[in-house]
């Protein structure tokens, strides 16, 4: 197990995605800072999946805000925050799920096989952190939340 900040992962990940977000006219915000004890490129290939979803329900000229701050107990939580159609309440619960599709219009997601968001579950699973979707009011909100480094 590493240090990991996750603000500087955060933007490293901007500047992969920036050429893709510039292209769909989105913009990509990040606030906030905080370090996790962790396996870096588990963590980095979890927050990447959530960005990539984001950017691809993002409406041209949304902004995506990814937030990082401290969840109480020393536990750092991170969000991804898109506008767009947001996801129906019976979808919610299953969007983690190896092969759910929401619907067809999802399906020009990059991943293909509809297992980003499995694989961002079983990372935040063997950190011993958990991961949660809310989409209401039009904005879609992931967010992974790992315990305090001391417990990893």
């Amino acid at each position: 197990s590493e240090s990991v900040d996750l603000a500087s992962e955060v933007r490293e990940l901007f500047e992969f995605y920036d050429a893709l977000a510039e292209d769909r006219g989105v913009e990509l915000k990040l606030t906030g800072e905080g370090v996790v004890a962790g396996e870096r490129l588990m963590i980095r290939r979890a927050v990447s999946n959530l960005l990539s979803n984001a950017i691809n329900h993002t409406p041209r000229g949304g902004a995506i805000v990814v937030q990082v701050e401290p969840a109480g107990k020393g536990e750092i939580k991170l969000s991804v925050d898109n506008p767009g159609d947001g996801i129906a309440p019976e979808h919610l619960s299953r969007v983690f799920d190896r092969f759910y599709r929401v619907d067809s219009s999802r399906q020009r997601s990059t991943e293909g096989a509809g297992l980003g968001l499995a694989i961002t579950k079983s990372i935040m699973a063997a950190h011993r952190g958990s991961v949660h979707v809310q989409s209401t009011g039009g904005r879609t909100r992931f967010e992974i939340q790992f315990p305090p480094p001391a417990a990893a």
